[in-house]
């Protein structure tokens, strides 16, 4: 992080003599932070690529206990060209490897332990994916980096100064031995349940002062000087606040010394003293290692999630999960390739080539209004000309487009509050968006496109006197996200199109939609379950990729029959008080179960409220008569990632009723609370 300039808010503006014009020039002084050099360079990157591939590739597990075998660790056909040339086919500029995940096992030959790919069958022991990833990332001109997590679940010292000293070692093999990272990522995943050794038990640690994070900087700055650090806080970039991919809006660059939470994550503070840009972190298929019944995300889907992310100034760090062989599948590869292509083609034509442009002040021939067009230079209003401010931008002709980019010199700071986009209609001026933030980077994107000869970027609100320039307009091609289809407690099922012109076709019955097929009106009721297929379709002729969703017996017949401190409000469900907390239901019917699943949903750290860390379940014929439990573990990943928990029974069991005991909730909780509950039978 870069600490504030000395020139604050409200510095004023200096001047020097210019002999040659005989004119006052005006210098301008930044505003507030600034990113430091390696901050600055990171920003260019954009978009790169996150690997997840270790021992949970081959366990189908998100979060490794520890007590895994390096056995297990065998891909069959492993190629590290293959990943980086698809990292390249979705035009990611670098790739960042997870060397060590929480499960302990190092995917290079740690010299501090046995815990790592030497005990492994691959390569007889001899492999070093490190090494592998890392060189094929200098072949396809690709920038490297490592995740290493601070949290071993395998160590048996884990909690002590010892495992400390040891995470060290580590962190100097990485950044001494494999070449030039570009950062260096420290994940907040800390303390809990684990092997440790074979102790298996629950270890808690703080994490702000466990690891001993000044030692951990000085290593990364003396061995990779150009890397910038991840982490929540206290580091060069943060975590944007959640693993969906997308950032909030605004998303500042600047954050304050408040502790940080996710909701700052996301926004960011206005005029915060230090320079800390947001990560997207998002992965290609919903879990960030690769199982075998997951499909990745669609081009349509990724470009939503591009102009959510990088169009709101961060930067988007997209995951792809090599299977067992040891390559990224190939329909990930699919959609990254035509991923690209979109942004491509987006790119292609610049609509305000050519355009002439005038604004509310100028504040010197190096920063004159013409330079709003240039990708190098910017446009700077006068000192004096901030809130009120104004640029307008004539194009040669009429055109059509739905996306304006803008962006700030940051190296002058965060100016600019809020900005209005305006287009001239009828000798008229029509605002059609407004937006709090432009920092690195802006791409405004309008709900349907606009025709018109003219732009006008008003700056509603300014705290300096704005320096912008990248101006540039385009027109998205034709990519039609498939549409989401959710169900409510009730058995209603709702179909929702991302572009409000698409019109949704669906069936029921497992025939494949298609615009033939039923317009979506109104919500659909399957409580007993059900299949529902879906496209959406423009006018245009553009039709989306199907979404099909499997729906199970809905609990909207259900009780919960126990305990009697439970609230159940609004689907959640909560615990008055800390420590395990058990439910029971009366599903009214006997079935057959196969599993269940759980939504953690949004939980209330005011009321020190967090998701189920673990689990254990019964089902059974009578309320009263449990026997042996049907399934315990761990919910993988679930403080950071609100996506559905699926958990697959070993075998069926059949019950009307069902005891969930939730032990404790995750490190950093007081209370269990979580959305809903379901089950599997199909």
């Amino acid at each position: 992080m870069t600490r504030r300039t000395a020139m604050v808010a409200g510095a004023a503006t200096l001047s020097t003599f210019s002999a040659r014009a005989g004119t006052a020039v005006e210098t301008i002084a930044p505003f507030g932070a600034t990113p430091s050099a390696r901050q600055a360079r990171w920003h260019t990157l954009e978009t790169y690529g996150f690997v997840h591939f270790t021992i949970n590739t081959f366990t189908d597990r998100e979060w490794g206990y520890g007590d895994e075998s390096p056995n297990l660790f065998n891909p069959s056909d492993f190629s590290a060209d293959q990943i980086a040339s698809a990292a390249v086919a979705g035009g990611l500029k670098a790739i960042m490897l997870t060397a060590k995940h929480h499960d302990g096992f190092c995917l290079w030959p740690s010299a501090y332990t046995e815990h790592s790919i030497k005990a492994s069958p691959y390569k007889g022991g001899k492999g070093d994916i490190v090494r592998e990833i890392s060189d094929a990332c200098a072949r396809h001109s690709l920038q490297f980096g490592l995740y290493l997590s601070p949290w071993d679940r395998n160590h048996a010292q884990y909690g002590t100064e010892a495992y400390v000293q040891y995470y060290h070692n580590q962190l100097q093999e990485l950044t001494t031995q494999y070449g030039r990272l570009f950062s260096v990522w420290f994940d907040g995943a800390n303390g809990g349940d684990g092997y440790y050794g074979g102790a298996r038990e629950r270890r808690r640690i703080d994490g702000q002062t466990y690891y001993q994070w000044d030692k951990v900087r000085e290593i990364v700055r003396k061995n990779q000087p150009e890397a910038v650090m991840f982490a929540d806080a206290h580091m060069d970039i943060r975590w944007v606040g959640n693993e969906e991919g997308h950032a909030g809006d605004p998303c500042w660059p600047t954050v304050d010394a408040t502790p940080f939470t996710k909701a700052k994550g996301n926004s960011g503070t206005r005029n915060g003293e230090f320079w800390n840009p947001a990560e997207t972190d998002v992965s290609i298929r919903p879990g960030w290692f690769w199982h075998a019944d997951e499909k990745p995300r669609t081009a349509a889907n990724l470009m939503r999630l591009y102009f959510e992310s990088v169009g709101r100034g961060t930067n988007l760090l997209l995951n792809m999960a090599p299977d067992r062989r040891g390559r990224v599948p190939d329909a990930d590869i699919r959609e990254l390739i035509e991923w690209k292509a979109l942004r491509d083609k987006l790119y292609a034509v610049d609509l305000a080539r050519g355009a002439r442009v005038k604004a509310s002040s100028e504040n010197t021939a190096k920063h004159a209004a013409a330079n709003l067009l240039s990708t190098k230079g910017y446009w700077a209003a006068k000192a004096a000309d901030k809130t009120g401010a104004w640029v307008e931008v004539a194009l040669p002709k009429a055109r059509t487009f739905d996306v304006i980019r803008l962006a700030e010199d940051i190296s002058l700071g965060v100016r600019v509050d809020t900005f209005a986009v305006d287009v001239r209609e009828k000798g008229q001026w029509r605002q059609v968006a407004e937006h709090r933030c432009i920092a690195y980077k802006r791409l405004v994107t309008l709900p349907e496109p606009v025709t018109t000869d003219r732009v006008r970027i008003r700056f509603v609100k300014a705290d300096a006197s704005p320096v912008v320039g990248q101006f540039a307009l385009y027109l998205r091609p034709p990519a039609l996200e498939a549409p989401s289809v959710i169900r409510d407690p009730t058995g209603h099922v709702s179909l929702k199109a991302y572009d409000p012109r698409a019109r949704i076709h669906y069936t029921v019955d497992g025939a494949a939609p298609t615009k033939d097929s039923p317009v979506y009106e109104q919500a659909l009721s399957l409580p007993q379950g059900g299949t529902v297929q879906a496209i959406a379709h423009l006018p245009s002729g553009v039709t989306s990729d199907l979404t099909c969703v499997d729906f199970d017996i809905s609990p909207v017949a259900w009780t919960v029959i126990a305990p009697t401190q439970t609230l159940f409000s609004d689907a959640k469900f909560a615990a008055t008080s800390a420590g395990a907390y058990e439910v029971m239901f009366d599903l009214q019917a006997s079935y057959t179960l196969k599993g269940f699943t759980l939504t953690p949903g949004t939980t209330n750290p005011l009321l020190h409220e967090g998701p189920p860390a673990g689990y254990r379940i019964w089902v059974s014929e009578e309320p009263t008569k449990w026997g042996t439990s049907v399934k315990d573990g761990e919910f993988s990943n679930i403080a950071n990632n609100r996506a559905v928990q699926t958990i697959l029974f070993d075998k069926p069991a059949s019950g009307r009723y069902v005891r969930l005991e939730l032990p404790a909730p995750v490190p950093g909780s007081e209370k269990v609370a979580f959305q809903s509950f379901g089950i599997l039978t199909r």
